[in-house]
């Protein structure tokens, strides 16, 4: 077995009302992928943070040992030059620079203070060659797509002489070519010796490529296994992240599905800034009471287009077609006229559109209604206290207070805030985009609970996700997108993988 290259021993770190790690321990061998599994809260982050100086030697208790070297890391700077560096889920990218000047910031080439910009050009061929990566340098991040923008913060870590790189939650916003992609690049890294972190919630891609597991739950370490000599399965991973076998990942239900209850007819939409691309492409579709119905399709296929269109034209130009609820005709001109009619939208981007981060869980959870909480335009703030906890039990958030910056939460916790918001507004129809994107299996589990419980309660739900195995296993019915049109209608009793796959790419269901 290799030398240790990263040992951490005894970590643990406070906050005001909260121990989020307490006595940790991680080793890390030369030239491995080490996992770090737990659900969301679980201290992953936290501990990585610890690592790489962002929460500073003296703020945490415990030791870090690196290439056999005890270290008190005061930033990321510091870290960083031991070749420790962390790729967070949020891409640290400015999209109005080029790849060359991203990958490059704050680490120029540079003689005599003067920028190298020739040299900068023919480092970034390099980088961009190592990940696999076949654009120009000089290429706006912002014109690339997010697979793209994450291999350019890979090559942006290797331009640092990385020796353990941090990858967390790599693949979440990914779709499955890319994430293949990035899961191959992994293996090359450690064949050529360079050591990674991979932070995931997707427990398939850990058990492919990790070669040890370290499971985390409230801020402890649970276990570490070695895939090469454990017997590890994806139940045994879960079952130390959530402290109990987890026999379905999916809660068993029986639908009881009423009428109609929305319709949407030959709806169109077009990109707003190019009026002539239509993203949406005459879609019909309808949903009925009690019922779950999934979107599937590929990323680009129109789906989140179509949502929010229908969620008072929130996206696109040039939209046209018809809306029925209850059989008559609906005009949505606006998320007001959404919300009036009992429409709810919970975005795929819960910190940009779906939360204010800057602002407590109490208002978060009742912003979406805050008439039902107010009288004469003043918000009681009793109510508003005494609904936020009753959400916050409902929904098991895990915070110490409703006061809570919303933007301290775990993103599973986040997630539920979110859906606690709009669940508030008292919604006929919920429409559902990457509900559990980035969060773990028994938040998700939580999650899709919640939902049924919805669906029970007569309404009807529009699931968005581009992971099969969810749309497969919690959904009555099934609409799959291919380049903006609806190419397919699936029973639930009909639906496989292959089969959607196939009306995904365009190539018929049969």
């Amino acid at each position: 077995m290799s030398a240790a290259l990263l040992e951490m021993r005894g970590i643990t770190k406070t906050f005001p009302g909260v121990k989020a790690l307490e006595n940790v321990n991680l080793v890390v061998r030369e030239g491995e992928t080490h996992a770090l599994c737990g659900e969301n809260g679980a201290g992953k982050s936290t501990l990585m943070k610890v690592l790489s100086g962002v929460y500073p030697f003296g703020s945490y208790e415990g030791e870090i040992r690196f290439n056999g070297q005890r270290c008190e890391f005061k930033d990321v700077k510091q870290s960083e030059s031991q070749g420790i560096v962390i790729i967070h889920q949020e891409l640290a990218l400015i999209p109005y620079l080029s790849i060359a000047e991203n990958i490059f910031l704050g680490n120029e080439r540079a003689r005599r203070g003067i920028v190298d910009w020739n040299e900068t050009y023919v480092r970034t061929k390099d980088l961009l060659k190592t990940v696999g990566l076949n654009e120009n340098p000089n290429t706006p991040v912002g014109t690339l797509g997010v697979g793209k923008q994450q291999l350019v913060e890979i090559a942006k870590a290797l331009s640092k002489k990385v020796r353990l790189l941090i990858l967390d939650e790599p693949t979440a916003a990914l779709n499955e070519e890319d994430s293949n992609n990035l899961l191959r690049l992994i293996v090359k890294f450690k064949q050529q010796g360079i050591s990674s972190i991979l932070i995931s919630h997707k427990l398939n891609e850990i058990t492919r490529v990790a070669d040890s597991i370290t499971i985390l739950r409230d801020g402890r370490t649970i276990e570490t296994l070695d895939m090469r000599t454990d017997d590890v399965s994806v139940d045994r991973i879960i079952k130390g992240m959530v402290g109990r076998d987890l026999t379905h990942r999916y809660p068993q239900r029986k639908p009881n599905i009423g009428g109609t209850l929305f319709e949407v007819r030959r709806w169109t939409v077009r990109h707003p800034q190019q009026p002539g691309r239509k993203v949406v492409d005459g879609a019909d579709l309808y949903i009925r009471r009690g019922e779950i119905v999934g979107i599937a399709g590929l990323i680009g296929a129109g789906r989140t287009e179509l949502a929010m269109s229908i969620f008072g034209r929130s996206y696109g130009s040039g939209i046209s077609g018809e809306l029925f609820k209850d059989g008559r005709e609906i005009r949505l001109r606006t998320v007001s006229d959404a919300i009036r009619h009992g429409i709810a939208y919970v975005t795929e981007d819960r910190k940009r559109y779906g939360l204010n981060l800057i602002d407590d869980v109490k208002r978060n959870l009742s912003l979406a209604n805050l008439k039902k909480l107010s009288r004469r335009g003043v918000v009681n703030e009793n109510e508003e206290i005494v609904t936020a906890e009753t959400f916050r039990r409902r929904m098991n958030i895990k915070t110490p207070s409703v006061r809570q910056k919303t933007g301290n939460l775990s993103g599973g916790n986040q997630q539920k805030v979110v859906l606690g918001k709009w669940i508030f507004a008292e919604p006929d129809l919920l429409i559902l985009d990457e509900p559990t994107r980035g969060i773990d299996v028994g938040a998700k589990y939580e999650i899709y609970t919640i939902i049924q419980e919805l669906a029970s309660e007569g309404k009807g739900i529009l699931l968005i996700s581009s992971e099969l195995p969810e749309i497969l296993g919690m959904c009555d019915r099934i609409y799959v997108m291919s380049e903006g049109r609806i190419t397919g209608e699936v029973p639930r009793g009909e639906a496989t993988q292959e089969k959607l796959m196939r009306y995904m790419t365009g190539s018929g269901g049969k």
